[in-house]
């Protein structure tokens, strides 16, 4: 098959694109600005900004599946502002599904996130909402991925818990978490894991229509993967509740600072779990026991 990814130099794309080739099939990465280096030798680049459709038509010629991993993050403001998510996440997946449909293209998986929801808390979970709804809309055979947070190399969520340090008590030995870390819940997938199920769901079959919710084999609040993080690197850290309220009225005002990385959308997403209701890993032939843990990636286990 031939396959594009949009956004397939990223931290999941690099993965995705290697599991393709290793299964045969001919790989294009397109991004805003493909990093060859990042990606096994025999995938082709092209590169296009997806919130621009006439960079990245051309590149919808001749292929028999698209995945649309471009994403923004969730853990920090983007630059420019929030507005941004609806721009990408909405209008980029608007601009591949109509560049899919104009060339055929028969199979568009997209990768959206847990909690999805057009009126949604923030402007991330809106926007990954709005963008389900533009791909199930299409007139494309689609496979819809709601992923937990994804760790592994090149990943952010690992480091995310020192960039709160750094926010909150930056050269202090105590480490204030919002609600102390326990009312916020994760359930990390490793990327490995969940690069091998969307490489499934793009060339497999029985996939068609169906939204998957996929998580890792545990469920951690922030506290737990905290702590684990720096007892990786074998530093104890003294970590005291901070007030859901105070953290938030801390982050909304030292987000319209310049430069200062979150605001009140991140407050909010804080606020609720990023967990399945039932994890559809089973799927894909896989259970919880042969699903990397975050302990067994940091070395605990």
């Amino acid at each position: 098959m031939h396959i594009l990814v949009a956004g397939g130099s990223g931290f999941i794309g690099r993965y995705l694109c290697a599991r393709l080739v290793d299964r045969g099939h001919d790989v294009t990465a397109l991004s805003r600005d493909p990093d060859p280096d990042a990606l096994p030798a025999d995938v082709a680049t092209a590169t296009g900004d997806v919130t621009a459709y006439d960079s990245v038509v051309g590149h919808f010629e001749g292929q028999d599946a698209v995945v649309n991993l471009v994403a923004l993050s969730p853990l920090f403001e983007p630059e420019g502002g929030n507005q941004r998510h609806d721009e990408v996440h909405r209008g980029g997946t608007e601009n591949c599904v109509r560049a899919a449909e104009e060339h055929g293209v028969d199979r568009f998986v997209q990768l959206s996130a847990l909690g999805a929801d057009p009126a949604g808390d923030t402007h991330y979970i809106r926007a990954k909402g709005r963008a389900e709804q533009v791909v199930r809309d299409a007139d494309l055979e689609w496979v819809v991925f709601r992923p937990s947070v994804v760790f592994g190399e090149g990943g952010e969520f690992v480091s995310f818990t020192k960039r709160l340090k750094g926010m909150f008590a930056p050269g202090l030995p105590l480490y204030p978490l919002p609600g102390g870390g326990r009312e916020t819940r994760f359930q990390p997938i490793w990327v490995e894991d969940i690069a091998g199920m969307t490489a499934e769901a793009t060339v497999g079959d029985g996939h068609a229509g169906e939204t998957y919710e996929l998580g890792g084999p545990e469920v951690l609040t922030l506290r737990e993967v905290t702590e684990m993080v720096y007892e990786s690197e074998g530093t104890s850290i003294r970590i005291v509740g901070l007030p859901m309220g105070l953290a938030g009225v801390g982050l909304k005002t030292l987000g319209v600072l310049p430069g200062f990385p979150m605001g009140g959308d991140q407050y909010r997403s804080l606020k609720f779990d990023n967990t399945t209701e039932a994890n559809d890993i089973g799927a894909f032939d896989r259970s919880p026991a042969g699903l990397t843990t975050l302990g067994s990636y940091l070395g605990l286990e």
